[in-house]
């Protein structure tokens, strides 16, 4: 045993001898570092913006010039917001479930629906097969405001107009998913699919217990970009009644309260823009992983 453990070490220190190193010298690394630092805080410049708005008195957001942070921080936009929201005679609680019930049905059904066609568009031949594919291509240059004609249609001729489902079943069908999820899968060896089969084991069984754990990384990303869209949308071209309502709709209507709900605006945006961001930071390093991997390769 001691002398596997010593070949075993002695092997791994033949590797990281072999690891070459970067060609670059310190001047190089630190230019590196400040050009990504200032990429980094003019991408945060607009969050941080955002929260310490929030954290103004109404006074300081029309100061003039402004200031990048509160000279006098407060909470008192968001509790200003809980009070004007316990005002509507639908229930903030309302508004909330709405949102969470539609973000986490539209996802959980895109992800299913567009891993399960991206496995067979991945790993099987079959006529039309390629043919479908580039119509979901082509439906990636359609952007939402083109194809929510033909959504309001549709949902209205199957009678699901003012109902959750109407934001729901197109969700389950947006082409990013099939798109990423496919593009992944295709980096997966196909060998481990026959082994699977060689095992004896099913369809379903090779997608959910080996597919779907190897790609991992892509199907988070979807997740990220599902979760944010369905928590940003306002549905009120199909959802009419006020207490299917959205928490996005109820709280832009505060904004357009005028000049007296600015700081209330403010909270707004934050309070938004919360469950996206939190929902990246969980993921970022699956998130990342996507972007510089395409998957395993044989």
């Amino acid at each position: 045993m001691s002398q596997t453990m010593h070949v075993r070490a002695h092997r791994a220190k033949a590797v990281s001898g072999r690891k070459r190193k970067p060609n670059r010298s310190i001047a190089g690394d630190i230019l590196i570092w400040l050009m990504l630092l200032i990429v980094a805080c003019i991408m945060a410049l607009p969050l941080v913006l955002a929260i310490s708005s929030s954290l103004k008195p109404l006074d300081e957001l029309f100061r003039f010039p402004p200031t990048l942070f509160p000279r006098h921080p407060t909470l008192d936009n968001f509790s200003d917001l809980t009070v004007t929201m316990g005002q509507s005679w639908v229930p903030f609680s309302r508004y909330l479930v709405n949102t969470v019930v539609i973000t986490v049905l539209g996802t959980f059904g895109h992800l299913i629906i567009a891993s399960m066609a991206a496995f067979v568009l991945a790993k099987y031949d079959f006529p039309g097969g390629r043919t479908f594919f580039n119509i979901v291509v082509v439906a990636l240059m359609f952007n939402g405001y083109v194809t929510a004609i033909p959504n309001y249609i549709t949902m209205s001729r199957l009678g699901m107009i003012d109902t959750i489902w109407s934001v729901v079943l197109p969700a389950f069908a947006a082409p990013m998913g099939l798109f990423l999820m496919k593009q992944f899968m295709e980096g997966l060896p196909i060998s481990l699919i026959e082994s699977a089969k060689l095992d004896g084991a099913r369809e379903f069984r090779i997608f959910w217990s080996i597919v779907m754990p190897n790609v991992k990384p892509a199907w988070l990303t979807l997740i990220i970009f599902s979760v944010q869209g369905l928590w940003n949308t306002k549905a009120s071209a199909v959802i009419y009644s006020e207490g299917k309502k959205t928490l996005v709709y109820a709280l832009q209507q505060i904004q357009a309260g005028g000049v007296a709900r600015t700081g209330q605006a403010m909270a707004v945006v934050v309070v938004v823009m919360i469950v996206p961001i939190v929902t990246f930071i969980l993921s970022q390093s699956q998130i990342l992983e996507t972007m510089a991997s395409s998957g395993l390769k044989d």
